[in-house]
C-alpha cells in the first residue's frame, strides 16, 4: 500500500510539473517578411519574454514540411528561413512557441498569417522567326492560376513579378545563361546557327522552372531526279529529309539526335536557262520517316536540286540545306500518231492518211520511215514539215500486204539547252 502511494505521488508530482512548464506564456506578434537585399529567405520575427523558441512549419491543407529550429535565450527575436525549406505550391504557417530541443515545446503556438509558395507559371508556348543571321524569339505564359492567399504578407506586387533568364544549350555544352534576366516576352539573338536549344528559365520569389524551349535544328537532305522526262509529263523527285536536334539534361552536356518528322516543306529548284538564278519549280512536304514524293512539271532540258529551306513552326525552326542539282535531260513528247479515222487496213490503191502532232508545238522536219522486211532495216519514205507540232501526208496505198510505218522527230534547243528528239512506236497498216 505504501509502494502503490509512493508511486501515484511521483505520478502526480511529475503531471504538476509538465503542466507548469507548458503553461510558460506564448510568443506573440508572429509576423513574416522578405529577407533583404534579394536573400531568397522569408524573415520571422516575434514578441517574446526574453524565453527561448521554437520555430517550425505547418502546412494549411498542405503537408507540413520537416523544418525545426531552436532560437537560444539572448538571441534577437529573428530567424531567416531559406525558400527552399518551402514546398512549392502550397499554403503555410510560421508557428514560433517557447521550448528548447531538450525540453520541448512548453507552451501554446502562435502562428503567423498564411502566405502561398506558388512558383513561377513556365511558358506554354515559344515562336521564333528569322532576323538577318539570328533569330527573334517570342513566347507566351498562360493565366496565372488563383491565388487562394490574396494580399498575403508575401505576395509581391506588380503585373510583372516574374523574369525569364534566355539560355541556350549547343552539343557537348551545358545550358548557358546568355542574357540578363528580363521581364519581356521575347528575346532576340542576333547570330546564331542550328544546331542548338533555347529555354527559358523562369523565376520568381519563390523557384525557378524550365520552359519556352524552342529547338533549332540542322537538315540534310537526299534525293535523285529522273535523266529523262517527256515533255510537260511531269516527274516525279523523292528522298528524305534527316533533322539533328539538341536535347540538354539538367547539369548534363547536351547532346544530338536524329528526326524525320512529318511536314516539313521541301522545294525543288531549277534553273531554265543556262545560268538563270534558281527559281521554284515544285513544292511538297515530309511524311512519316521524313521521305517527299514531288511532282515536278516538266519542260525543257534543265537542271534541278531539292532543298529545304528556313522553315518555323513553334518550338522550331530549321536551318537551310540542299542536294546536288541533278540534270533531267528533256525528250519531245509524242502527243498522237497513226492514220486518219484510226483506219489501219486500206484498198489497195485508196489513198492513206498519216500524220502525228508533238509537245511542244515546235516546227521542224520530220521523217515517215517504213519497216523493209528483206533488209530488216527501217526506210525513209519521205521528209515532211512540221508546223506548230503538226505533221500530215497522204499517198496511195500500193500493193497489197502489211506495212510497219514510224515517224522519226529530230531533237532541237529549246531555252538555250537541247531536247531529244522521239521515234513513234510502228503503225501497222494492212494493204488488201
Amino acid at each position: 500500500m505504501r509502494r502503490f502511494l509512493a508511486v501515484a505521488l511521483v505520478v502526480l508530482a511529475g503531471s504538476a510539473s509538465l503542466t507548469a512548464c507548458s503553461s510558460d506564456p506564448a510568443p506573440s506578434d508572429v509576423a513574416v517578411a522578405w529577407a533583404p537585399n534579394g536573400r531568397p529567405a522569408v524573415v520571422v520575427t516575434w514578441q517574446d519574454g526574453g524565453q527561448p523558441n521554437r520555430i517550425t512549419i505547418e502546412g494549411v491543407l498542405s503537408e507540413s514540411p520537416s523544418y525545426v529550429k531552436y532560437i537560444p535565450v539572448g538571441d534577437p527575436n529573428r530567424w531567416e528561413i531559406p525558400t527552399s525549406a518551402f514546398p512549392p505550391d502550397g499554403n503555410y504557417k510560421i508557428a514560433v512557441a517557447t521550448g528548447t530541443s531538450q525540453g520541448g515545446m512548453t507552451s501554446k503556438l502562435t502562428r503567423s498569417p498564411v502566405f502561398d509558395t506558388d512558383g513561377p507559371v513556365r511558358p506554354n508556348t515559344a515562336t521564333v522567326a528569322a532576323q538577318g543571321r539570328g533569330v527573334l524569339i517570342n513566347w507566351s505564359v498562360p493565366v496565372a492560376p488563383q491565388d487562394f492567399t490574396p494580399n498575403d504578407p508575401l505576395d509581391v506586387t506588380g503585373k510583372k513579378t516574374q523574369r525569364y533568364v534566355p539560355m541556350i544549350g549547343r552539343p557537348g555544352t551545358t545550358l548557358k545563361a546568355i542574357g540578363p534576366a528580363t521581364t519581356s516576352n521575347q528575346q532576340l539573338i542576333k547570330s546564331i546557327k542550328p544546331p542548338y536549344v533555347f529555354q527559358l528559365r523562369t523565376q520568381n520569389e519563390w523557384g525557378t522552372r524550365m520552359g519556352g524551349q524552342v529547338l533549332g535544328l540542322t537538315s540534310s537532305i537526299s534525293g535523285s531526279v529522273p535523266p529523262l522526262a517527256q515533255f510537260s509529263v511531269p516527274i516525279r523527285v523523292k528522298g528524305r529529309v534527316i533533322l539533328q536536334q539538341v536535347g540538354c539534361d539538367p547539369e548534363a552536356k547536351c547532346g544530338t539526335q536524329r528526326a524525320t518528322p512529318a511536314g516539313v516543306p521541301v522545294v525543288v529548284l531549277t534553273q531554265v536557262t543556262p545560268g538563270a538564278r534558281w527559281t521554284p519549280a515544285a513544292r511538297g512536304v515530309t511524311s512519316g520517316g521524313g521521305y517527299y514524293d514531288i511532282a515536278v512539271p516538266t519542260g525543257g532540258s534543265r537542271p534541278y536540286k531539292i532543298t529545304v529551306p528556313v522553315y518555323a513552326k513553334p518550338g522550331m525552326i530549321t536551318g537551310e540545306s540542299s542536294s546536288r542539282p541533278g540534270y533531267t535531260r528533256s525528250v519531245v513528247r509524242v502527243a498522237s500518231a497513226g492514220f486518219a479515222g484510226g483506219e489501219t487496213a486500206k484498198k489497195a490503191g485508196s489513198m492513206v492518211a498519216v500524220a502525228i502532232a508533238v509537245k511542244p508545238a515546235m516546227s521542224t522536219t520530220v521523217m515517215l520511215q517504213v519497216w523493209n522486211r528483206q533488209a530488216r532495216t527501217w526506210t525513209n519514205v519521205k521528209a515532211m514539215p512540221m508546223r506548230q507540232g503538226q505533221a500530215a501526208l497522204a499517198f496511195k496505198a500500193g500493193q497489197a500486204g502489211d506495212f510497219v510505218y514510224r515517224f522519226v522527230v529530230p531533237g532541237a534547243m529549246m531555252f538555250g539547252r537541247p531536247m531529244d528528239g522521239a521515234t513513234t512506236p510502228g503503225l501497222a497498216l494492212h494493204v488488201r
